[in-house]
């Protein structure tokens, strides 16, 4: 779709805010054109990014930062080695992170499958050195099943209120299962 024809689309709908995510939506082409046209209608712009892209100033209410932890690089049977290997070096951008942290309203976004993530959290929190306040640190259980989701949950709930952070539920896993477009 053309930027007129999804502003178009976000105009039909008496709705304030509009997330811009996808897979990595800071990649697709004339992403910055199409947050200032949706900052020109007055919407409320909230950017769901795994802050690996630098923002270059795009237009920005709330930056939605998921820094992915070693957890999300997949076993090298899965896509081979040189895929695990891309991913590996390049899902971790503490610089980036830090000016998304810098320009923008933020919130950071974790996908925690155990405690041992814990610890890669708290490690990346002490070399960004933001002013993250704890109650924008979001932990969502790992699992691609409703029920791997709920095992998870409970224990995640005490790791954040021991560190007053705040549990994220996988709604759209939860609403409409692992699947894509949700």
């Amino acid at each position: 779709m053309s930027i007129p024809e999804i502003l178009a689309e976000v105009q039909k709908h008496p709705a304030r805010h509009v997330v811009v995510t996808g897979g990595e939506p800071m990649i697709a082409r004339g992403m910055p054109e199409l947050l200032q046209a949706l900052h020109d209608v007055e919407k409320h712009i909230t950017i769901e990014t795994a802050g690996t892209i630098a923002p270059d100033g795009v237009s920005c209410d709330l930056a939605s930062l998921s820094p992915k932890l070693r957890n999300s690089t997949p076993a090298t049977e899965q896509f081979g080695p040189a895929w695990s290997e891309r991913h590996e070096k390049t899902r971790s951008q503490p610089e980036v992170i830090r000016e998304w942290c810098a320009r923008y309203d933020h919130q950071l976004k974790f996908v925690v499958a155990s405690e041992a993530d814990l610890a890669e959290i708290e490690s990346l929190l002490d070399v960004l050195k933001t002013a993250t306040p704890p109650e924008n640190i979001l932990l969502m259980p790992e699992g691609r099943t409703i029920e791997e989701i709920r095992a998870l949950a409970p224990q995640l709930v005490e790791w954040c209120k021991a560190r007053g952070w705040r549990y994220c539920p996988r709604l759209h896993i939860e609403l409409f299962g692992n699947k894509r477009g949700t």
